[in-house]
């Protein structure tokens, strides 16, 4: 039976919130981006989420990448594999304000490549046709036909 999900205030004292966690923290990485002020940018952005498995996201005006990935000493238990000899970034990370009860809302969230560009539309001067985007070809005249 799974034990039942206290919220911060209610841990007791030895508890931590890992005790109840399912690994939020150990399933994607995030990196800090350039916040994108060209089409230049956005199609690079696009580019990024044409990878599968990733997003952009922004969180106080700050543009991240996000990367789903499970990390590859993560135990069933959702206790990690090497705790004692983990890297240092996982070292200095702290529950005081992890994601254990956040509801994972952003400011903004783009999974698909349609997103960014339709953002990109809205927010920037009209642009001409990207390079790498073809003309659209001429529909061929067709013959009108007599019965």
């Amino acid at each position: 039976m799974a034990r039942k999900r206290p919220s911060r205030d209610q841990l007791k004292p030895g508890e931590v919130l890992c005790q109840y966690c399912t690994a939020k923290c150990c399933r994607y990485f995030a990196l800090q981006i350039d916040t994108p002020t060209t089409w230049d940018d956005f199609d690079k952005m696009r580019w990024y989420v044409m990878h599968g498995r990733t997003a952009i996201f922004v969180d106080s005006d700050v543009w991240y990448l996000l990367v789903y990935a499970d990390c590859q000493n993560l135990q069933a238990d959702h206790r990690c594999g090497l705790y004692e000899t983990r890297p240092q970034i996982c070292r200095d990370y702290t529950t005081d304000h992890c994601e254990y009860d956040d509801d994972g809302v952003y400011d903004k969230f783009f999974e698909v490549p349609e997103q960014l560009w339709e953002y990109a539309e809205a927010i920037l001067p009209q642009r001409s046709r990207p390079k790498w985007q073809p003309a659209s070809p001429a529909l061929p005249k067709l013959p009108i036909l007599t019965v």
